[in-house]
């Protein structure tokens, strides 16, 4: 039996105020587990390069969960889906500072990483219908609320660490916020269930979704890219000291996260094509005036443009991809967040070996050119 919404109810600010809860639960989650690295390494004595491959378990988890989402949602509705993906993140992270060895540490990492890729699925699966029932742009927003969550829950555990609570009840601390987020909103988590049980649980990407994969990877491999990489250029090209690596990274996620939350006034406001032609160039700009112009303040203004820049380009693509009619939307959803993804874990990679074999100068650079292909495509992806 299915169950359908009004558009009525899918558009009333309950569940609009729900969708954006989700969002900053998974950014908040997500974010928690990144001061607690040094000390999982410390406790089990990881170098470098293990902790290194333990880590490509959470990106494994969350590309192994994305296509089978997808049917899951259609079938059972976004809200039972996301409250499972929200209790596994809630079950995961104690675990995490727990575990006694590298493969309980290997498997709480996958199944982190499962967490998070049946939350980014059902969110944006019920972002977009929510988005369709409002009649304008909505999506930027949502992920701004991503964002929010992202910095919220990476200051959270360090003001706790900082306050000498230690690993384990931080995290305990971050598993009451999400338990009260859900029961506040669980209940306009939207349950319909579009797909009957006849159609099929994967699709290969075609048409036009194939091709939103493909600037998708790009964009993905982008923030790769300065996640992994802006510290090292801006000490090692740049002579910045190693205390304030960081800087380029924290300006491009404050950049990104003030472009989100106004990006869906400035999409209604010029339209698709022209969003997503600026904002690629943007970004491309930034990185040129990065490698370009040999002061550290011009690099830190650079990276800023191209937080400003990709801010909207990912959630309008997103919404996109839910709007086209060449596969099911919310199969659609799956396989591009799975290409992008992708992106996010082999192109730091990819970078690493452009600049081994010339140099991060270079490596950004190819980026630049990337985003350029971004920006001829604009035409073709808004039509």
């Amino acid at each position: 039996m299915t169950t359908t919404l009004t558009t009525e109810q899918r558009a009333a600010r309950p569940v609009r105020n729900a969708t954006r809860a989700v969002f900053f639960i998974a950014g908040f989650g997500m974010s928690a587990w990144a001061p607690l690295v040094p000390f999982v390494q410390l406790r089990l004595q990881l170098n470098d390069a293990s902790l290194g491959l333990l880590l490509l378990c959470l990106g494994i988890g969350s590309l192994v969960a994305m296509p089978l989402v997808a049917p899951m949602a259609g079938r059972l509705g976004c809200k039972p889906v996301i409250i499972g993906g929200a209790v596994l993140l809630c079950l995961t992270l104690p675990a995490l500072v727990l575990t006694p060895n590298n493969v309980s540490l290997a498997i709480a990492l996958l199944l982190f990483g499962v967490g998070l890729g049946i939350i980014d699925i059902a969110m944006n699966i019920q972002a977009v219908t929510v988005e369709k029932a409002n009649g304008r742009a909505m999506m930027s927003g949502f992920h701004g609320f991503f964002s929010i969550g992202g910095i919220a829950g990476a200051g959270l555990v360090s003001l706790l660490l900082w306050l000498n609570l230690g690993p384990f009840w931080s995290i305990v601390v971050v598993d009451s916020v999400i338990v009260l987020l859900l029961l506040l909103n669980a209940a306009h988590f939207l349950s319909d269930r579009p797909q009957h049980n006849s159609e099929p649980l994967f699709v290969c990407p075609r048409g036009k979704v194939l091709f939103i994969g493909l600037l998708c990877f790009i964009l993905f491999l982008t923030e790769g890219a300065m996640l992994d990489w802006s510290a090292l250029f801006l000490t090692m090209e740049r002579g910045l000291d190693s205390s304030k690596g960081g800087l380029g990274y924290a300006l491009f996620s404050i950049a990104m996260t003030v472009g989100r939350l106004n990006g869906d006034r400035l999409i209604n406001a010029i339209g698709r094509y022209y969003t997503l032609l600026a904002g690629s160039l943007c970004a491309s700009v930034g990185f040129a005036l990065a490698i370009g112009v040999n002061q550290p303040f011009f690099t830190l203004l650079g990276f800023m443009l191209v937080g400003i820049g990709a801010s909207n380009l990912v959630p309008l693509l997103f919404s996109m991809a839910g709007n086209q009619t060449d596969m099911p939307p919310n199969l659609a959803l799956a396989a591009i967040s799975g290409v992008g993804y992708a992106g996010i874990l082999a192109g730091p990679a990819l970078i690493g070996f452009i600049a081994h074999l010339t140099s991060l100068k270079v490596a950004f650079g190819c980026v630049a050119l990337l985003l350029l292909l971004v920006t001829l495509s604009a035409r073709r992806v808004t039509r």
